[in-house]
């Protein structure tokens, strides 16, 4: 199976806006942005799916969380509110199967539809 968009972006294949890096993690604007603010945090570990997430990942799941706080703080957003979204599998929206959080804000947010 060929590399995802997303690990291309990490292997520096592909261009991206880049807001934050670790060891781990790496997030970067999305280039369809749903709001002003739409960060795409994402493990550097290929992880398919929330189902393929395995006991041993907790803490790199917990890290994509506060990372999202901390760009939510350093983008100013985070007073006024935000909203995480993860994806999984096609019934959930998932376009890019390689685990990733969107960070979405810097407007007054819409419910949440199922449709």
């Amino acid at each position: 199976m060929s590399d995802s968009i997303f690990t291309r972006i990490i292997k520096r294949e592909l261009p991206a806006d880049i807001v934050y890096e670790d060891d781990d993690i790496i997030a970067f604007r999305d280039i369809n942005p749903q709001a002003p603010t739409h960060v795409l945090i994402v493990p550097k570990v290929e992880i398919a799916t929330v189902n393929d997430i395995k006991p041993e990942q907790a803490e790199l799941i917990g890290n994509l969380v506060l990372v999202a706080q901390k760009i939510a703080l350093d983008e100013g957003i985070a007073e006024d509110g935000f909203r995480l979204v993860v994806n999984c599998n096609r019934h959930g929206c998932q376009e890019v199967f390689h685990l990733h959080m969107h960070l979405v804000g810097g407007r007054q947010l819409r419910g949440i539809s199922a449709s």
